[in-house]
């Protein structure tokens, strides 16, 4: 049983991620976001490797993992971070990168920095279904490693269902067919996608992100899902106001 899993057992409504960006706003303020969120009751934590390129990240989230980058952050220091913070962290950590990443680091050097950091769920989101079905489904099951696939209004019901029958953890809802950002209210089209995904009476836990940004919205995710996730409301309030008021962030959410 995974982190994640566990999570569940314990709480499987209204669970709150918040996303951040290592390296953001400074370099060395990775595992002082941590220790806030984990303080403040956050459920699980989406940590985010800082990449040129992020195909799913709108304008906030780009804007702050190319300050990361200008700010010296790599993968070495992140995996060096994420070490020196494991004795003490206790809430979940979710690692949120891209392929290219891994690659480039080398899979097996990637996936064993991973699991020593204590993190067993990883995000992928442009990793294909025909890789992971081919390789990456035996790579990550030699290290005890589950991956999050991403569905969208456009995902196909077999497509799913594939997806739902691969989940050891959450299937992560992409609550409209975009990149992330705050979008105001739900709509009521993105309600009926909701309502579609949660007739099909999966398995798996759902966690909807994209668009979510307060608490109204919160709020109405997890009418449809088991949690949310939150990530370029969080970043835009950390570089407005700083990492002291992630607290008044996380209460004024929930």
């Amino acid at each position: 049983m995974n982190s994640i899993q566990k999570i569940f057992q314990e709480k499987d409504r209204n669970l709150l991620s918040i996303y951040f960006t290592c390296g953001y706003p400074e370099l060395n303020d990775t595992n002082t976001v941590i220790k806030a969120l984990e303080k403040n009751n956050v459920d699980f934590i989406e940590v985010g490797l800082p990449y040129s390129d992020p195909l799913a990240d709108g304008p906030t989230i780009q804007d702050s993992s190319q300050q990361a980058l200008k700010n010296g952050i790599n993968l070495d220091i992140v995996f060096k971070q994420l070490m020196d913070i494991k004795a003490t962290n206790k809430t979940p950590l979710v690692l949120m990168g891209y392929l290219n990443q891994m690659l480039k680091y080398g899979e097996d050097n990637f996936c064993q920095k991973v699991v020593a950091c204590g993190i067993d769920t990883l995000i992928i989101p442009d990793l294909p279904m025909v890789e992971f079905e081919n390789h990456y489904r035996a790579l990550f099951d030699k290290y005890g490693l589950t991956n999050v696939f991403l569905i969208t209004p456009h995902t196909s019901e077999d497509r799913i269902r594939k997806i739902d029958a691969y989940t050891n953890a959450f299937i992560y809802v992409v609550a409209s067919a975009s990149i992330t950002g705050a979008k105001g209210e739900i709509s009521p089209k993105q309600i009926a996608y909701f309502n579609r995904i949660k007739a099909l009476n999966l398995q798996s836990k759902l966690i909807i992100g994209f668009g979510i940004s307060d608490k109204t919205t919160f709020t109405t995710a997890c009418s449809y899902a088991n949690g949310a996730i939150i990530g370029s409301a969080f970043i835009k309030n950390l570089k407005t106001n700083g990492i002291n008021a992630i607290g008044n962030f996380i209460s004024a959410v929930r």
